[in-house]
């Protein structure tokens, strides 16, 4: 069994890169069923001016094309918005990992009604690193998640 706490780690360094950079802090992985890590990334809308650049799109593009997807488990920082949870949905992604949910509740409730195996981790860490950004730049946070500021 994989430890999700273990593969929370590479999407939290993926977010701290992100921050780092200028981004906005939320960070993904997708790996193999034996936790063998295919892809990772961070969301790049700032970096990239690109919108669609969320980390759970850029951890999938990251680890190019599989035979079958839902054997693998994407896992991010922060539970993923429609745009993410559409892309596991639409590519039969097997199980997400959330590293936190508080700062925003996003689509994995509508993953688990639809087969999807979702863990919510709770993780501090997560949420002190996006509670702190959301404090220091809630223009941008908005703007991300498509609410008005």
């Amino acid at each position: 069994m994989v430890n999700p706490a273990r593969l929370l780690d590479v999407a939290l360094a993926e977010a701290r890169a992100g921050l780092a950079e200028g981004g906005i802090p939320i960070g993904a992985a997708l790996f193999a069923a034996d936790g063998t890590l295919l892809g990772r990334g961070h969301n790049r809308r700032v970096q990239d001016d690109d919108p669609s650049m969320h980390a759970e799109t850029a951890a999938f593009r990251n680890a190019g094309r599989q035979r079958d997807y839902r054997s693998t488990l994407m896992v991010t920082t922060l539970s993923p918005c429609w745009y993410c949870s559409g892309l596991v949905r639409q590519f039969g992604i097997g199980a997400v990992v959330v590293g936190e949910s508080r700062t925003f509740h996003g689509g994995h409730d509508w993953l688990a009604e639809h087969g999807v195996a979702v863990t919510v981790l709770d993780d501090e860490r997560c949420a002190a690193l996006m509670t702190d950004f959301i404090a220091a730049r809630p223009q941008l946070w908005h703007e991300d998640i498509g609410e008005p500021s």
